[in-house]
């Protein structure tokens, strides 16, 4: 191995390591911070709209769909076996376990997460988080906090009407096209579906909503060198937080279901 490469991967090594630990003291000072009082109502109530309500028609039009499509996959795959009867079993626990609180989760990082960067990014070039500085305002509290809050509390009620609808759509399909019988369909659903599946999946949520956000808030927070480094940090934060959110959608399934 040659020693240029040795220290292109030496150089890459250091850079990660260095990212994981600026990215690990933000989110622990972020905690700390969330854990003290005061608190900016109005700012959490603000995010709680604009990361819940205003990602409804995303995150249902995703749901709707993907259970439509998993109804159908299923139907083609269980068919071969004359084991039709498991699709609705098979629709909902993918949905509440899996499915519904990760693409919820994608849909928001690619719409909140980077908007919260932008947004937090542009007031750091601009100087305006220096000048909350001025005034007396801690901008770590003013800005970051109330968009950790709002996405910890509002990422569960969105993977919630996620599966909801989700089912629905799963639904749809099974009775209009497939031709199941809606009591029998409904029934299976509700047979099948067990509370830790549910909860598993809004314990994901809650995590990733913290995920998304402290992502969108970090790149935005440190952000240098003008609209260039905005948009680099707007880039940066939608795909930390993908990345992040499958990662720790592997470790809380082990953590659930690994027997």
């Amino acid at each position: 191995m040659s020693i240029p490469l040795v220290t292109m991967l030496g150089r890459m090594t250091l850079a990660f390591l260095g990212a994981v630990g600026s990215v690990t003291a933000f989110a622990f000072k972020a905690i700390r911070q969330g854990l003290q009082p005061p608190y900016y109502r109005r700012q959490i109530l603000r995010q709680i709209m604009e990361i819940g309500y205003y990602s409804l028609p995303v995150v249902g039009l995703t749901a709707i769909f993907t259970g439509m499509v998993l109804a159908l996959q299923s139907y083609t795959g269980f068919a071969r076996f004359s084991a039709e009867s498991a699709i609705p079993n098979v629709v909902v626990v993918s949905l509440t376990r899996e499915l519904g609180p990760v693409l919820a989760g994608l849909m928001v990082a690619g719409r909140v997460g980077a908007a919260m960067a932008a947004e937090i990014g542009t007031m750091r070039v601009t100087e305006q988080i220096d000048a909350l500085t001025t005034l007396s305002t801690d901008p770590f509290k003013y800005l970051v906090v109330p968009r950790l809050i709002a996405g910890v509390l509002t990422l569960p009620f969105l993977v919630l009407i996620a599966d909801i609808i989700g089912v629905l759509g799963g639904f749809l399909v099974g009775v209009y096209k497939l031709d199941f019988n809606d009591a029998a369909y409904l029934r299976n659903t509700m047979d099948f579906l067990q509370f830790q599946d549910v909860f598993s999946g809004l314990v994901k949520a809650a995590v990733f909503g913290f995920l998304i956000t402290l992502m969108g808030c970090y790149h935005g927070y440190t952000s240098r060198g003008g609209a260039q480094g905005v948009g680099m940090a707007t880039t940066s934060a939608v795909v930390s937080a993908s990345i992040l959110i499958l990662t720790f959608n592997y470790f809380i399934t082990e953590a659930f279901f690994a027997r």
